[in-house]
């Protein structure tokens, strides 16, 4: 039997975490998104990006935290992204006022697909939502792709539901839709 935990993410983990990124993007999004940009996207720049975010969070409530399988040896297969929601949360009618301070915002959640329904995910979930209890949020939120069922149902199954809020984001001319969804933090289980 395969075990796992989570942990915060180190500055030695962004490489892997990059790579976790762009691997799951290429299988999980092959058909989601245009394919000139998944393949134009640098595992270098990704790096870049999740080092800073790491080291350098906009604040002390934005976290990354890192899922680990542990058998014969220990690798990284997952990780998640989130902090108090901002401008990037919102829907396209709503103000920047619209969510409030003790609203956290899910930036990322991916496992790598090879090493999905093992738990990864649900480990990672309930880690952040004890870091945002402890953090004093009342709610969270994640977007998700409309034409992702797979990401809604394992959302779904940990309480999460549709908000109401819906956009469309470009990527490379063309939009594609996706669903806010949310969870209150006083009923979200925690494992």
């Amino acid at each position: 039997m395969a075990q796992g935990y989570v942990r915060p993410a180190g500055p030695q983990d962004a490489g892997e975490i990059a790579r976790i990124q762009l691997t799951t993007w290429q299988v999980a999004y092959r058909r989601l998104l245009p394919r000139q940009v998944i393949d134009s996207l640098d595992v270098t720049l990704l790096t870049e990006r999740w080092q800073d975010s790491i080291e350098s969070p906009p604040t002390p409530r934005h976290r990354v935290l890192v899922a680990v399988e542990q058998a014969a040896a220990s690798y990284l297969v997952g990780f998640a992204a989130a902090g108090p929601a901002d401008d990037q949360a919102l829907a396209p009618d709503e103000t920047p006022d619209t969510l409030g301070p003790d609203v956290a915002a899910v930036t990322e959640l991916l496992v790598e697909p090879r090493w999905g329904r093992r738990g990864h995910g649900s480990r990672l979930l309930a880690a952040a939502v004890d870091l945002w209890r402890e953090d004093m949020f009342g709610t969270a939120i994640a977007w998700t792709y409309e034409a992702d069922p797979a990401m809604r149902k394992f959302f779904g199954s940990a309480g999460w539901e549709p908000d109401g809020a819906s956009r469309a984001i470009d990527v490379d001319d063309l939009l594609i839709p996706q669903l806010r969804l949310h969870v209150s933090l006083a009923d979200a289980p925690l494992g």
